[in-house]
């Protein structure tokens, strides 16, 4: 599969709930695209005005497309979809939680890149996560096998990738 009929598809996959935009530029670099989601939760007391609690989660998810991902260049596409993502990390006493997402497409991935994205672990707790927590999650694709992984975090990335893309069996 080519990785930009499956970006395609991710995305479309993706656009039921989040806020697509395309052609994202973040400082220090670019992403073909990016998905943007937002919840809110409230709760009243007796009637609207009297609001007991309210809690947010944001989900802010970096696409990345390649031909040949090696060592370098995932670290330097983690290190930019980390800083984009906590750029856009705004805590406050109603922030629950934001995870910030790259998801990789790319034709062939070296083994020493898979076992980076297998390892990468990032959590970020704000004000003793009195103001929320941020958590980083990263998924990738090699196009060529359909081979699908992630980080621990990423489990969720994962199961879409393999919903999207993993045979069916008949």
């Amino acid at each position: 599969m080519d990785k930009n009929e499956a970006l395609e598809k991710l995305l479309n996959a993706y656009s039921h709930n989040y806020d697509i935009t395309r052609d994202v530029a973040v400082e220090g670099g670019r992403f073909p695209a990016a998905a943007f989601f937002f919840l809110r939760d409230e709760h009243y007391l007796i009637r609207r005005d009297k609001k007991f609690y309210a809690t947010e989660q944001h989900d802010y998810t970096y696409f990345y497309l390649t031909e040949h991902l090696d060592v370098e260049t995932l670290r330097s596409q983690i290190a930019l979809s980390k800083s984009a993502g906590l750029s856009e990390v705004k805590p406050h006493k109603e922030h629950m939680c934001s995870y910030v997402t790259l998801v990789i497409l790319a034709d062939v991935i070296d083994p020493e890149a898979k076992k980076l994205i297998k390892r990468t672990r990032f959590q970020k707790n704000f004000r003793l996560a009195l103001h929320g927590w941020m958590e980083y999650h990263i998924a990738a694709m090699e196009c060529s096998t359909l081979d699908i992984l992630s980080n621990p975090a990423g489990r969720e990335v994962r199961k879409t990738l393999e919903g999207n893309f993993a045979p069916r069996a008949k």
